[in-house]
């Protein structure tokens, strides 16, 4: 694999659009699809008010916002990836979906490119399986907000081979991020732990132990979190949450990752979280 130059993103969506900024933001110039231009217009607006958050803080300037945003190029068409050396995949957790994604990728992207995926739970030797070169894929597993947090986990499939994790764990790093690695086991490391935390916390509340509020502040206070763990399942996407446990699930067959019945019915009810207004928090939109 030659050096890493340039940087594709499928997905314009929370994690898409942060790792895109990211990269720009190192100066690798960007290719970030979708499937509608909507889409990519609202990733690029994502990328640009996070930008001014950081002009605020006075961490970069005005120049360097448009540097950054002049980096990133936007398609409808995934054929625009196929010069990239790097394609990060980041769209929804579902695992037809990936497994399209990957054959479509395996076909418009020049042999020699890296195929990763961002998905939090999901087997990479099941969507290396679904290419032509398994070798050169592995798993990028970035956290969100993508600009603020610096973990990325690291998975290599069965048929990844050690170069392409080495050269995936380098450009990590070049992001500024701190690059761990963890076994192609469903949900990884940080899902396996924080995912059956989420859903206890959400069986707390079924059960009628305490309400959003006492968890949340009792989590925060008792534990030294940051926020609640109600707080954060709305934040990253009540949908998410549901779909990592179903993988939790099936993948290792224990009771003791079944979804909590609150949890399917919020998403059944399309309260999705802060992306939709409601989850167990009422957000403005």
């Amino acid at each position: 694999m030659s050096k890493i130059e340039s940087v594709g993103v499928v997905g314009a969506g929370q994690m898409g659009n942060g790792i895109a900024q990211v990269a720009a933001m190192k100066g690798f110039p960007v290719v970030m699809t979708d499937i509608s231009e909507q889409a990519l217009e609202k990733g690029k607006a994502t990328v640009a008010k996070s930008l001014d958050r950081l002009i605020k803080k006075e961490k970069i300037s005005e120049a360097d916002k448009a540097t950054a945003l002049e980096k990133i190029v936007t398609s409808t068409d995934m054929s625009a990836l196929k010069d990239c050396d790097i394609v990060i995949e980041a769209a929804t957790e579902n695992i037809d979906l990936k497994l399209k994604i990957f054959t479509e990728l395996d076909k418009a992207v020049k042999p020699e490119a890296l195929l990763c995926s961002n998905t939090s739970s999901i087997s990479i030797t099941k969507i290396a399986a679904a290419t032509h070169r398994p070798e050169q894929v592995a798993g990028m597993h970035f956290m969100n907000p993508v600009p603020l947090m610096k973990l990325v986990e690291g998975i290599q499939g069965l048929q990844t081979s050690d170069e392409t994790f080495k050269a995936v764990g380098s450009f990590a790093e070049t992001l500024g991020k701190t690059f761990v690695e963890a076994q192609d086991m469903p949900g990884f490391a940080v899902n396996r732990i924080l995912m059956p935390m989420i859903n206890e916390a959400i069986y707390t509340l079924h059960e009628g132990i305490a309400d959003v509020e006492g968890i949340d502040t009792a989590m925060k206070l008792g534990t030294n979190q940051p926020m609640g763990p109600l707080t954060l399942a709305d934040f990253i996407g009540l949908d998410t949450c549901l779909a990592i446990m179903e993988v939790l699930h099936e993948g290792l067959g224990d009771t003791k990752y079944r979804p909590c019945p609150l949890l399917v019915k919020y998403v059944e009810a399309g309260w999705f979280g802060r992306k939709s207004g409601r989850g167990f928090y009422k957000y403005d939109q």
